[in-house]
């Protein structure tokens, strides 16, 4: 169990909310990328490719430092964790192509109830009831936003997505424990390279060659992939998982906002209604843990 006197300061808390924040908006732009490409392109070659690419960006970082500094101390949990993320990205990449934007979005939101309930089971965080009501307000806005818009026949495809999320949900439970021996940029490193070997395998057999637009924007996902596990794990760091979770429902404004900008997708009342909920719940948590003592 985690003892009163190692838990994050107000301080730190606050910081990790704000890197979960900046990876909610980093993740919704690949998202965006990654949707389009795997419609284009076989879904499993696609997640392939997203993860070298996040390699292939880290690499300049790596040989400057050397091999050495890039060296994890639990080589074996960082395998653990890339086929743990494997797995559910295998399920999410496969229903990628067949969920909209804003579906995909809300059935992402299950994840910080299992995570919530992973880190106060496995990590000994404490059970703060203001965490779980902000979640459950959050949750409520998303709902307000995508209920509405919910498609009929993607049902199937949908559970397909929904069943990814507890997986996501211990790999991320699985990075939370790394971080306390290894740097983010350690943890993003080795999840690139775990990830792309284990799913080689499935892109190979509908592998089609990409063109040059095409991978210029796998780059991108690479950049945007990296930087948001970055701050991602960060956020992990430094703050309780529990604490950070809330903030993830940010994630449907950013959605919101690139569905009007890229889609000229204009926002229903149900979607500012939502909005409006999900800023009550993630401003009243940020307020409850800047004064916590």
């Amino acid at each position: 169990m985690t003892s009163p006197e190692a838990r994050p300061s107000r301080a730190a808390t606050l910081r990790g909310m704000a890197w979960m924040a900046v990876a909610g908006l980093l993740f919704c732009l690949l998202n965006t990328i990654g949707r389009s490409l795997a419609q284009q392109l076989d879904p499993f070659q696609t997640q392939f490719l997203r993860y070298l690419a996040g390699l292939v960006v880290l690499l300049p970082f790596v040989l400057r430092t050397g091999l050495a500094a890039w060296r994890p101390h639990d080589i074996k949990g960082q395998g653990w964790r890339g086929l743990v993320h494997t797995a559910g990205l295998l399920l999410w990449f496969w229903a990628l192509p067949h969920v909209p934007l804003a579906d995909m979005t809300a059935i992402g939101f299950t994840g910080p109830i299992f995570i919530m309930a992973g880190a106060v089971l496995f990590l000994g965080e404490p059970v703060v009831r203001a965490r779980w009501i902000a979640a459950g307000i959050g949750f409520t806005g998303v709902m307000v936003v995508v209920v509405p818009n919910l498609v009929g026949g993607g049902g199937a495809w949908s559970l397909v997505m929904l069943a990814s999320s507890p997986l996501f949900a211990a790999s991320f439970l699985i990075t939370k424990a790394l971080t306390r021996r290894d740097r983010p940029e350690v943890i993003v490193a080795w999840q690139a390279i775990t990830v792309a070997a284990f799913t080689l395998p499935f892109a190979i057999p509908g592998w089609t060659w990409p063109s040059a637009e095409q991978w210029g924007w796998f780059l991108m996902t690479g950049l945007l992939g990296s930087a948001g596990h970055w701050c991602l794990t960060e956020a992990f760091r430094i703050a309780d998982m529990s604490a950070t979770q809330p903030v993830k429902f940010i994630d449907m404004l950013w959605a919101s906002a690139l569905g009007w900008l890229v889609f000229s997708e204009t926002p229903a009342t149900t979607t500012f209604a939502g909005a409006a909920i999900i800023f009550v719940a993630t401003s009243w948590i940020a307020q409850r843990e800047a004064v916590r003592s």
